[in-house]
């Protein structure tokens, strides 16, 4: 039986802003050790982060800062972008850096560190996803690599099972944060969920703490939504 040393250290994309700022700031306050990966500049003053700027659609860029890191306890991949696009105007360079942000990063990072997380018997990895990986119009692209975090997430979780890593994919629907006044999507405007508000990123990060938790250990492979009731049945 793996001793996990818990809180630990901590990697998370996107730690600048949004949902991923959230997180380094709700896993700081639980103790983690947190290093925060963005091409933006840091938000978060805290003794226990430490920021790493990074262009997570650069592979060398990349690989230079997992070796440079080190392997973390925890690796949570939150950095993301939309565009959005319908069929005959699909925006093939919009949709070339979704895949590069989202799951080529995630790719990378996760052949850098979840190998030796297994070795080490002990680890987790969480995947920012989106209820828009089910299908919704105008946002094919974005859905196509959100759809691939699930798929990565649960190939690397039946890998990973035996050796006390587990990979997760938390979904969230539409959440407060800077992305909704990004002018790239204001053809698609956001649906506001059953629940009559936006959810809150420090929701998604509390659900996001959970699972680096020892009490997740059983808890791996998984698609959890976080909708507000999106995801329920409509009343007729």
């Amino acid at each position: 039986m793996s001793t996990e040393p818990v809180p630990g250290v901590a990697v998370v994309t996107g730690a600048s802003a949004g949902i991923g700022r959230a997180i380094a700031e709700r896993l700081l306050g639980d103790g983690w050790r947190v290093t925060g990966l963005d091409v933006a500049p840091p938000t978060l003053a805290h003794a226990g982060f430490s920021h790493r700027p990074v262009d997570l659609t650069d592979a060398a860029s990349i690989d230079a800062a997992a070796q440079v890191i080190g392997v973390p306890d925890a690796f949570v991949h939150a950095a993301g972008v939309l565009r959005v696009g319908a069929l005959g105007a699909l925006d093939a360079r919009g949709g070339e850096l979704m895949w590069r942000l989202h799951v080529a990063a995630a790719e990378r990072l996760a052949n850098a560190w979840l190998p030796a997380m297994a070795e080490r018997g002990h680890g987790r990895a969480v995947l920012v996803g989106s209820r828009v990986s089910q299908g919704m119009p105008g946002r094919s692209q974005y859905a196509a690599t959100k759809a691939a975090l699930i798929a990565l997430s649960r190939s690397w979780a039946a890998e990973l099972a035996p050796h006390g890593v587990t990979v997760n994919v938390v979904s969230p629907a539409a959440t407060r944060t800077g992305m909704l006044a990004d002018p790239a999507r204001a053809a698609s405007l956001p649906r506001l969920p059953p629940m009559g508000r936006l959810i809150e990123p420090a929701e998604i990060a509390a659900l996001v703490a959970f699972l680096l938790s020892p009490a997740a250990a059983p808890i791996t492979g998984q698609d959890i939504a976080v909708c507000g009731g999106s995801s329920l049945p409509t009343p007729a």
